[in-house]
């Protein structure tokens, strides 16, 4: 496919976004990235407004690898069609250091309800996920204000590392999205010594690893159009229909049984 033929392409395919450049994917072979097919994941009826994806990084390094990885996934999210927010955890408190209506903590909250999806990209620090990554999901609580921010919404894991290759991050991550009662999809990337992945232009370089990356927000972007229309339902539980929250929160803090 040629670049005219490209472009005519963008021109007529509402799913891809109007900001997508080719320069932007300089790896992607044109002929076999695929827009996404809405038609055969939503129902007539449903919303066609591009799905709203936050992504999150776990570092704050001057040349941080998780945040290469994940603004390497943005466009991608982008050419997709989606709405891509990215948030900075620079300057983020511990959790419970300060109030809730510390402006970074408002900032992120604000994110979480806005999204429909998520894409949470940490590196690897002994083992496990790094304090700033954890600190981004502990501020997001499970219920605010009669609203759970991340309850049937989508989730996409990436991890990077500096050693061989590792899955311990994205498995305690998928723990985490379980708990914060999220979609999170089958699946998943792990960069290993990422520093061989990443070019002096700040662009992950062509290889397997970067087919999987692709992969992962392929897959995030066509579950979410697939259940966003349907989280309500889908999080709909008997429980929660025949005992209010007032009197969950009553039972649970009893001071003996």
């Amino acid at each position: 496919m040629t670049n005219t033929e490209v472009d005519q392409t963008l021109a007529v395919d509402p799913t891809v976004s109007p900001e997508f450049s080719l320069d932007d994917l300089p790896n992607i072979d044109i002929d076999n990235l695929q827009p996404i097919d809405i038609d055969s994941l939503v129902a007539p009826n449903d919303s066609r407004h591009p799905p709203k994806i936050l992504v999150l990084y776990g570092s704050v390094r001057a040349r941080s690898f998780s945040r290469l990885a994940a603004e390497e996934s943005s466009r991608l999210l982008r050419w997709y069609g989606c709405e891509v927010k990215m948030f900075d955890p620079s300057g983020l408190p511990l959790p419970d250091d300060v109030d809730s209506d510390h402006p970074k903590v408002q900032e992120l909250r604000e994110l979480a309800q806005w999204s429909e999806g998520m894409l949470w990209v940490s590196p690897e620090r002994h083992g496990s996920i790094t304090s700033i990554m954890k600190a981004q999901i502990d501020w997001i609580p499970l219920s605010l204000g009669g609203v759970r921010p991340t309850q049937g919404k989508t989730l996409a894991l990436m991890q990077v590392s500096g050693g061989s290759q590792s899955f311990n991050t994205v498995n305690q991550m998928r723990i985490l999205g379980r708990w914060m009662r999220m979609i999170t999809i089958p699946n998943q990337s792990s960069i290993p010594k990422a520093f061989l992945e990443f070019n002096d232009d700040n662009r992950m370089d062509m290889s397997p690893l970067y087919l999987r990356l692709v992969d992962v927000c392929e897959e995030l972007v066509k579950f979410t159009w697939l259940t966003r229309g349907r989280s309500d339902y889908l999080t709909d539980r008997y429980s929660e229909r025949v005992e209010s929250a007032e009197e969950v929160s009553s039972r649970v803090n009893q001071k003996s049984i």
